[in-house]
């Protein structure tokens, strides 16, 4: 991932969780780094997902390229949306 890339999905994570991977959304029950909703989509980077930053991150990257096209995309998109 280029530094550009990081810089993106960092910005989002920040704004997500402030890097917590215990963050959880006390109305929605978004969970994570990433605020997955619901937070048991990210068993499919692995079943640790509750307790690992790099299984959510595994899970974060992939769906920022697969729904936006990349983490800046998902950056762009947070920054218009106040959400992604």
């Amino acid at each position: 991932m280029s530094s550009a890339q990081y810089s993106c999905l960092s910005n989002v994570v920040y704004r997500e969780s402030s890097w917590d991977p215990f963050a959880t959304n006390s109305s929605s029950g978004a969970y994570g780094l990433f605020q997955a909703l619901p937070g048991s989509k990210m068993e499919s980077a692995g079943s640790d997902w509750r307790t690992n930053p790099l299984t959510q991150m595994r899970w974060g990257i992939s769906y920022m390229n697969s729904r936006y096209g990349s983490p800046c995309d998902a950056w762009y998109f947070w920054q218009k949306n106040g959400w992604y």
